[in-house]
Order: structure tokens, then sequence, then C-alpha cells
């Protein structure tokens, strides 16, 4: 990448300390436009550690933003919808509502582990069970949604949006990669929730394109538990995309536990899912009490 302009060097140097990640590789610099803002964000965004799709989506916006507020501030942060190109609401896709805060949510490999949760006082579970059987995953997901009637818990299936509609679950949560595979016109006329990963700019942008219930942002720190193909964002970003989505229902996700709860909700995401900080714990129970009391606490503003 060439030496950076001066302007890309003061959004830089702005923004550094909340913003940047390492660099991976050598980015190679391509525009689309000639915008001399656009082009000054899009050199900032990309030696910060931006990947090349997201740089673009921030280039884009910090070029919007200046013609909206008619001049530069090397100081500012694109963070407002209409910037980004995100319409207002309400819109008339847009799936069934969830509550603003879930609460903690915890993400679960089975029934029983659903149910035990839910029984704990787990606002927002989720099931996420692995397996290549039909059958098996058709028995796991009602046994799911049997083994939270009757709590308050609410439940959300991952992936496997056909079998969770025909068993009556409150919603479904999908990656990235099932948006063009999944018929979401199905499960919006089901009725049922839906919820979508992000990964950073571009990715939370092509999730609201389809106004789902709510949003999960991350990996907010290191995990262990699949492959990423970004590094983990940060406090510092999650804030942003906070700021950004902030009409949205949000949860964070990725390496958070109890220890990193404060961090996490200073952000101000509503909620946070965990999986190994339950999963892993000698009492699963007692460890899901301590972290719905540390959200609580952070909710209320007393920390």
């Amino acid at each position: 990448m060439s030496p950076l302009s001066a302007q890309a060097q003061t959004i830089a140097a702005a923004h550094q300390a909340a913003f940047s990640l390492p660099v991976v590789g050598n980015p190679v610099l391509t525009y689309s436009s000639d915008a001399p803002i656009y082009r000054a964000a899009k050199q900032a965004c990309l030696s910060m550690g931006f990947i090349e799709i997201d740089a673009e989506c921030l280039a884009n916006a910090w070029q919007a933003m200046c013609q909206r507020t008619g001049h530069f501030d090397p100081a500012s942060w694109p963070s407002e919808p209409q910037d980004f190109g995100i319409p207002s609401w309400p819109r008339a896709n847009a799936f069934a509502p969830c509550p603003k805060a879930l609460g903690l949510y915890a993400v679960l490999p089975d029934a029983a582990g659903v149910g035990r949760m839910a029984r704990a006082g787990v606002p927002t579970v989720q099931l996420r069970f692995k397996s290549d059987d039909s059958k098996a995953i058709e028995r796991e997901i009602k046994a799911s949604v049997e083994a939270v009637r009757g709590t308050n818990a609410l439940l959300f299936i991952n992936d496997h949006w056909q079998a969770a509609i025909a068993a009556g679950a409150y919603g479904v949560h999908l990656g990235q990669e099932d948006l063009a595979e999944a018929n979401l016109a199905a499960i919006r006329q089901a009725g049922l929730r839906l919820g979508l990963s992000s990964h950073g700019y571009a990715e939370m942008l092509l999730a609201d394109r389809v106004s789902p219930s709510y949003i999960a942002l991350g990996a907010v720190f290191p995990t262990t538990l699949k492959r990423m193909q970004t590094a983990p964002q940060g406090t510092g970003r999650l804030s942003a995309y906070a700021r950004l989505m902030r009409d949205y229902p949000l949860v964070a996700i990725g390496g958070i536990d109890g220890d990193k709860m404060g961090q996490v909700m200073a952000s101000g995401v509503g909620s946070v899912a965990v999986v190994r900080a339950i999963t892993d714990a000698p009492d699963p129970e007692a460890a899901a009490t301590q972290l719905i009391a540390s959200l609580n606490w952070y909710n209320r503003g007393l920390c």
C-alpha cells in the first residue's frame, strides 16, 4: 500500500487507539470513486487493519458524512445509518420483533442443556446442534421446544430453519453463509424471529437488508469454538458497531466470560452470548446465575 495521504494520516491518528488491528498481508488500494475524502478514508481504514470490503463501506460512509455535514472532521467516525445507506424504520420486510435486550444468551449443544439453562432463568437460549442425521436434528429441536415450555426462555434454533418452523420455535439464528439458501420469506411468514451473525461493516449492512429481529456482533475476543474468517474485533470496534446499528437488538458474541462482561456492556449492546462460560463451567446453573446478575448490574448502569 502506498504512503498515506495527509488526510488519511489525520483520520488514522484520531482512531488508531480505538479501532486498529494488525494489518494482514499487503493490502492493495483499489478505488471506486475519485472523491478525495473517500480515498483518504479508505487508505486510513486499510492502514488500521479493516478488511478491504469493510474499508470500502467505511470510505463511502465517510464521503457521505462529509457531504451531509458540509465539512471534514478527522475526529468524527461514521455512525449515522443514513451515511451507510441504511433505510429508516418501520419496514415492510421486517421480521417479527424480539426484546431490545435479550439479556444473557446461552448457546447450547443439545436439548438437555437448553432445558437446564431455561429452568435456571437464562432469558434467551440457542440450540446449536451439529449432526448430519435429519431425524436426530428434528428430535433435538422438538425436545428443545418442549424443554423451554413453561419457562420464560426464548428459544432460537441455529441453522435448521425448516425444522424450527415445524416445531414452533421462537426464532432462528443464521450465519451469513446461510442467507442465500434459507427461505427467508417462509421464516417471516411463519412468524419466527430471525437473528443474523455479522463480523464487520459489510456483513452488518448485508444483514440489515433483510431487516432481521436482531444482529449478532463478533467475534469480540479470540475463540477456539470455530475458525473465524476475521480477526477478533475488540471492544472499540464493537462500540462503533453498536452506535451504527442502534435500532436493532444487538448481541455481542465471541470469547466473552464474566471477567469481560463490563467491557462488553460498556459498548452499548444490550445482550451477551456465551458458550464455554456456561458449557465448560463445573456448575453451569451457578455460572449462568452469576452471569445474569453481572449483566443485569451493568444494564442498570450501576457499574
